[in-house]
């Protein structure tokens, strides 16, 4: 029973924000504009000063864990190939699979990742959220250009789609490295690196400025999302949310605590492999000529139900000892 509620305030909060969001779309406190908005802001700002803020403050030589990084990095390959292979398998439409194969890896890595490690350890977190991150994010986007051209609907040899479709893929990974989020990790890795004093002053307003990530992308997270949307396509998104939420977690958890990791290492990496699909896999599917139906119900499933299913995951590795 304590292990159950340690799980349940961990993960509660988290689904009750998104509630939240959603019931306030519906009273019209919160609109489509309104949302769009606080996705924004939330990535833009809010979230990139987050993992500022918490790289700035730790130690480079005590934060930094290579062996962490690369198991980051190398389980988000992995697991890309090998849902590539189910793709072929579960989805007879080959312009759907790339929607289908983005939405089985592509998790909500910084909002969530930093949402459920805050929950379970506060600001006595050591930063493995961020190395998570950039271990594992810089990948989904790169992967998700790579799958969606190469599953895109046949253009027909229009040399004008062409061309949009090769002018979208450079400004794509252009964007990668202007990624507010990457740009966020990387300055808080170099001022914990050289060693810069954060001033009082400073601190105070990059403290308040993150304080809004969490809130704000978890309400508008809720705000936008619609469950008639989450019946269409229904049996192939029920198969991805199934990858996306259990089987990932199976595959790669054992192997996770085989060599090692434990504590916040291991709620990064559950955060990583088991949390909800992110909202980009939709924009990043319409914007590249798919129809992005496939894309918006895994999203909409996996939302709802990673708050059950990461609660499931927290219980059992609280019971066994890992966490």
């Amino acid at each position: 029973m304590e292990n159950l509620v340690f799980s349940l305030n961990a993960t509660l909060p988290i689904f009750l924000m998104m509630t939240l969001g959603n019931v306030f779309r519906r009273l019209g406190i919160i609109d489509e504009k309104a949302a769009a908005f606080m996705n924004k802001f939330v990535f833009k700002v809010a979230l990139p000063v987050l993992l500022f803020s918490d790289l700035a403050d730790q130690d480079f030589v005590g934060t930094w864990n290579p062996g962490f990084v690369f198991f980051c990095f190398s389980t988000t390959i992995i697991s890309i190939f090998f849902i590539w292979i189910l793709a072929k398998v579960f989805v007879k439409t080959p312009s759907r699979r790339g929607e289908f194969l983005q939405g089985s890896y592509r998790s909500s890595a910084a909002l969530l990742g930093l949402a459920f490690i805050r929950s379970i350890y506060g600001d006595s977190s050591s930063g493995m959220a961020p190395l998570m991150i950039l271990g594992s994010v810089p990948l989904y986007n790169i992967f998700a250009v790579i799958i969606l051209t190469l599953s895109a609907p046949d253009t027909e040899g229009d040399e004008g789609d062409l061309a949009d479709k090769n002018q979208l893929i450079k400004k794509t990974i252009i964007g990668i490295a202007k990624n507010p989020i990457i740009i966020g990790i990387v300055a808080g890795l170099l001022w914990s690196v050289c060693e810069f004093p954060i001033p009082r002053i400073m601190g105070t307003v990059v403290g308040d400025i993150g304080a809004l990530a969490t809130p704000l992308g978890l309400m508008s997270m809720g705000a936008t999302f619609e469950y008639k949307k989450a019946l269409q396509n229904v049996k192939p998104a029920l198969v991805a949310s199934f990858i996306k939420l259990f089987l990932l977690v199976m595959i790669f958890m054992p192997i996770a605590v085989h060599l090692g990791f434990a504590g916040e290492q291991i709620v990064a990496i559950l955060v990583m492999l088991g949390s909800a699909t992110t909202v980009s896999c939709y924009i990043m599917a319409k914007n590249m000529g798919h129809e992005g139906t496939l894309s918006s119900s895994i999203i909409m499933i996996t939302t709802f139900g990673c708050s059950f299913s990461l609660t499931f995951w927290l219980f059992v590795l609280r019971t066994l000892g890992v966490i």
